[in-house]
């Protein structure tokens, strides 16, 4: 097929011309506002490479829509899969929590992980996933089961990033009490007495394991061949320690002091696309248009909000005064840093995943999104 008449977003410059897709792939990109026969006009609409996803608690919304009920586990699926698709996102790492607290009675978690990624494996194997999907597992360090969880995944798992990932109170997002008591309080119903208990609790419990916890990830994503990711660097030591493991990403650290050591190490920065969009951290954490104002802002995750993805992405090419750039937040880059070498870019002999969309008040308006050159949405 061809989307012709189009302005094509490519690395470096704005296109009007046309996007020839054929068995999965680009095979020719043509300039020109010509509409050949057959080809579909796109009467000037942006065309620009599918968004790609690489941290997202989407699908948890999903499997509990409310406080302790649970939907089963495939329509969840789906149900993500076909948001995600009609955001425009066309490739997400799914974030799974390893690491469980089954014998805390209050603020516990338990494990899902493994389950989870079976389900998801299972559906993308059938081939009735709309978009394409890999794993991402978020290893919390502050926890009882990580080992054991990190084990029960192989190579075969397809793992993509492993994430390093300390909730421990006093340090890194939760470096103020002040805002994990509100977060608690809200979300569990704590008592001081609980809060306090919970703090001295989890400290213990990082004394015991965190060091353990580290290092089994790290050395899990060398066996899985995994890239690695940080997790709410607050300091210049964290963002040091971040660099000794090989990490390829930071994502949401939370002070400009962690960013700026991040690019002096040369691992991309990635923020929350809610973040930009509210105009600041709903955790009391640095914003993310501090960031991309002092240039040190490479990567968008849409979160918790798929829709925000491509809003978040627009403006920052508005912020920025750049188009492609600010699209790459959510193309080229996050591609990069997962080492998908087949898509984020229009150029010849990658992936058709490719979305079609023009802005409305500002705002992006979606007309298209195709997936390896099947329309998905």
């Amino acid at each position: 097929m061809i989307l012709a008449n189009a302005d094509l977003v490519l690395p470096d410059r704005v296109m009007r011309g046309a996007l020839h897709l054929e068995g999965g792939r680009i095979v020719a990109l043509t300039e020109g506002a010509g509409v050949p026969a057959g080809a579909e006009d796109c009467g000037g609409d942006l065309v620009m490479p599918g968004l790609i996803e690489l941290h997202t608690d989407n699908l948890e919304r999903h499997i509990e829509p409310r406080p302790k009920v649970k939907w089963p586990h495939p329509p969840a699926i789906l149900a993500h899969d076909a948001e995600l698709a009609g955001c425009g996102i066309t490739t997400v790492f799914d974030a799974l929590r390893v690491g469980s607290l089954p014998s805390r009675t209050k603020g516990n978690y338990a494990e899902y992980a493994r389950g989870l990624a079976d389900e998801i494996l299972d559906l993308r194997a059938a081939g009735v996933l709309k978009i394409s999907h890999f794993l991402h597992l978020r290893a919390e360090l502050c926890s009882e089961t990580l080992e054991a969880e990190l084990a029960r995944f192989a190579p075969q798992d397809g793992v993509g990033i492993i994430s390093l990932m300390d909730h421990t109170p006093g340090q890194r997002q939760f470096r103020d009490l002040d805002q994990l008591r509100t977060y608690l309080f809200g979300k569990y119903g704590f008592t001081e007495a609980e809060f306090a208990a919970h703090i001295a609790d989890r400290q213990v419990i990082s004394a015991r394991l965190g060091a353990a916890h580290e290092r089994a990830a790290v050395a899990t994503a060398q066996r899985l061949g995994a890239r690695l990711a940080s997790h709410d660097d607050t300091t210049a030591a964290d963002v040091a320690r971040s660099a000794q493991h090989g990490t390829s990403f930071a994502e949401f650290p939370t002070t400009l002091e962690a960013a700026a050591a991040c690019r002096a190490a040369g691992i991309a920065v990635m923020m929350g696309a809610p973040n930009l969009i509210r105009g600041g951290s709903h955790s009391g954490n640095v914003s993310a248009e501090v960031l991309a104002q002092a240039g040190l802002l490479d990567i968008l995750s849409s979160d918790y909000v798929p829709a925000a993805l491509l809003g978040a992405a627009f403006r920052l090419a508005d912020l920025w005064g750049d188009l492609p750039r600010g699209l790459a937040t959510v193309t080229a880059a996050p591609a990069d840093a997962a080492g998908l070498a087949d898509r984020g870019r229009l150029a010849v002999g990658l992936r058709a995943d490719v979305i079609r969309l023009a802005r409305h008040h500002g705002h992006p308006l979606l007309r298209g999104v195709w997936v390896a050159g099947a329309r998905v949405a």
